[in-house]
């Protein structure tokens, strides 16, 4: 397969927007990218789509609004790693040379648009509850298991929420922008214990893009040191009846296969973003991850590891506990905000001289995705 990289990425602010729709959100991500790529939409000549939930044919109706110029638009629906799922198969389509120039994009409205069919809107907002209610209650019982083998204290998982809330503070484009000390994240109200509101990634909308193409176009386009894609990665969940937390065993299993492949181990790396819908659930990823030892995470989180200034800051935007998770474009942030740590243009979430980062995300099902971009 030939290199790919990424030549331009764009972003929206995430967040609840009663007057936007998840269309708008798409159309500003993909126009953002193209300026960053230096690319006009009719040089795009494959389209993949990430959304969950929202309806069919959600990447088709963006194209609509840019203008139909016969590129081909796939929609892709792996809940909250649909926005990767579409980043991983642009990626396909260029380095298999199925085309040259491909673009990524993810939309959501987790909360509004998604899952009106339930009904009236009372009907909706108590069966969006229920939901969101049963995810978190499965994170919690994990980190009930968690707390029961290692010991580990719900202060911890609170120290993880205060992490991403500095770093969501310094991100422009963050859901919730505003820095929580332990105290405050430790008495917030409870969703399930041992997890309080801030642990737990917020329901709002937004939109993602990456324009992926080779070497070759982005050396035309002037990008003489474009971000790479080294690797790009997909696994599915194998069937374990011994386990109730399924998706870290996947990641992991994901995480040994993209060491290998790539020749890049976890000290290599110089920044992370990971699928963290709840604190507990990062903290877990690092030890799946291989940033440590099994039962060793505490330490780090203790150290200020995966912080500002840590040997491998983790989750730089905020992640989803921050910066938002409106499933579609949730993964194509992470993108997003890896390549500006890689290029140095992150702000005052720079990572000092970051060239390795790596892209994680879990879906239910699950399916993982990783990817490894390098500069």
């Amino acid at each position: 397969m030939r290199e790919v990289v990424v030549a331009g990425v764009g972003l929206t602010r995430f967040g609840q927007f009663a007057d936007r729709t998840y269309i708008d959100h798409g159309v500003e991500a993909v126009v953002k990218a193209q300026a960053d790529a230096g690319l006009g939409w009719s040089e795009i000549q494959r389209a993949y789509c990430g959304a969950s939930g929202i309806g069919p044919f959600a990447g088709n109706r963006v194209g609509h609004e840019l203008g139909l110029t016969g590129a081909p638009i796939v929609n892709l629906d792996n809940a909250s790693a649909s926005g990767n799922s579409a980043f991983h198969q642009a990626f396909l389509a260029v380095a298999t040379e199925q085309c040259d120039v491909a673009l990524a994009m993810g939309v959501g409205q987790l909360g509004r648009t998604m899952l009106n069919a339930a009904g009236s809107q009372a009907e909706t907002r108590k069966y969006l509850a229920q939901a969101y209610g049963n995810a978190m209650t499965i994170f919690a019982l994990a980190a009930r298991r968690r707390m029961h083998e290692y010991g580990t204290s719900p202060e911890i998982f609170g120290r993880i929420a205060v992490k991403s809330k500095l770093y969501g503070a310094l991100n422009p484009n963050s859901h919730i922008q505003r820095k929580y000390s332990l105290d405050e994240v430790m008495a917030a109200r409870p969703i399930a214990s041992p997890l309080t509101l801030p642990m737990c990634c917020p329901v709002g909308d937004g939109g993602a893009a990456a324009i992926l193409t080779t070497r070759r176009v982005a050396e035309r386009l002037g990008q003489l040191h474009p971000v790479r894609v080294t690797a790009s990665l997909m696994k599915g969940e194998v069937f374990q009846q011994a386990s109730a937390w399924s998706e870290g065993n996947t990641l992991a299993v994901a995480a040994r296969e993209m060491y290998e492949m790539s020749g890049v181990g976890p000290s290599d790396l110089d920044v992370i973003q990971l699928h963290d819908a709840t604190s507990s659930e990062e903290l877990d990823y690092y030890e799946r991850l291989g940033l440590c030892r099994e039962g060793e995470a505490d330490a780090m989180v203790l150290e200020g590891a995966t912080g500002p200034g840590g040997r491998i800051p983790v989750n730089t935007d905020g992640g989803l506990t921050s910066r938002g998770h409106p499933l579609g474009p949730t993964g194509l942030a992470q993108v997003h905000e890896i390549v500006l740590q890689l290029r140095g243009d992150a702000g005052d979430r720079q990572v000092a001289g970051a060239k390795t980062g790596l892209v994680q995300q879990t879906g239910a099902g699950a399916v993982c995705f990783m990817h490894l971009l390098q500069r």
